[in-house]
């Protein structure tokens, strides 16, 4: 006898927008889109209620619970992870992170070579290359926190890459001041087109099937690089350190 597609409730809260899906397997039953100009923590609830409501589906129906893990915005993911973790412990339902990046890739499209670009602040992108393949998302090196001149010397030598996300403005005002050529149209892919949270539904989808679930315990941000508040503490000491030499 077939096994039952699970209720997943999606959650997106890495980039600035956000989005929430409730899905029947690989079916998207509704799904919502954040504003990039309002905190997550202000209309986060309301999107699960409505897109639950869209749905014609309650809290307690939901089998799984996904959320997009990392690397993003530090203050976004600790919201959404929280917001999982509570309604997992609340219901004793499962939980799967997704990996923002992958998830980035996935709605990208079939592709040998993908690298998926978020902002990290500063002038900097979070990026990761992988290989996407009958919705399969395979890593082919690490996530790493880069300038855009680190990113495109990275990936120089990669001659069909797709690039993908919000931190691709990022790279494409620098190709130029590194004698990079400009990005044709077939390696470009408008991020605007699809919800990502779509991805994080579907990349669920998959860990739930291969038994790739966690407790609300098990569940951790993926940040990539340290927050700024950690920069700057570690800053200060390296400061005072050298001023305690002299």
């Amino acid at each position: 006898m077939k096994t039952p597609a699970p209720l997943i409730l999606a959650i997106e809260t890495a980039t600035r927008a956000g989005g929430v899906a409730v899905s029947r397997g690989p079916t998207v039953l509704a799904s919502r889109e954040g504003d990039p100009g309002i905190s997550h923590s202000t209309n986060l609830i309301e999107m699960i209620q409505s897109a639950l409501q869209e749905a014609g589906a309650s809290l307690s129906e939901v089998e799984l619970f996904a959320a997009a893990v990392g690397p993003g915005s530090f203050t976004g993911l600790r919201i959404g992870l929280a917001t999982v973790k509570a309604f997992a412990a609340v219901t004793s339902k499962q939980i799967t992170g997704v990996s923002t990046l992958a998830a980035i890739a996935h709605a990208a499209g079939e592709s040998e070579e993908t690298v998926a670009l978020l902002p990290a602040g500063r002038g900097e992108v979070f990026a990761q290359m992988f290989r996407v393949q009958n919705d399969q998302v395979v890593a082919l090196d690490d996530a790493a926190h880069l300038t855009p001149k680190e990113t495109i010397e990275r990936y120089r030598e990669t001659k069909y890459v797709r690039w993908a996300g919000e931190g691709l403005q990022k790279i494409i005002e620098y190709m130029p001041e590194f004698g990079s050529p400009p990005l044709n149209e077939g390696q470009v892919h408008d991020e605007d087109k699809s919800c990502l949270v779509t991805s994080i539904a579907a990349l669920a989808l998959r860990d739930y099937r291969e038994g790739k679930t966690v407790t609300p315990d098990e569940l951790q941000a993926v940040y990539v690089r340290p927050s700024d508040a950690e920069i700057n503490q570690r800053w200060q000491q390296q400061n005072l350190q050298r001023h305690g030499q002299n």
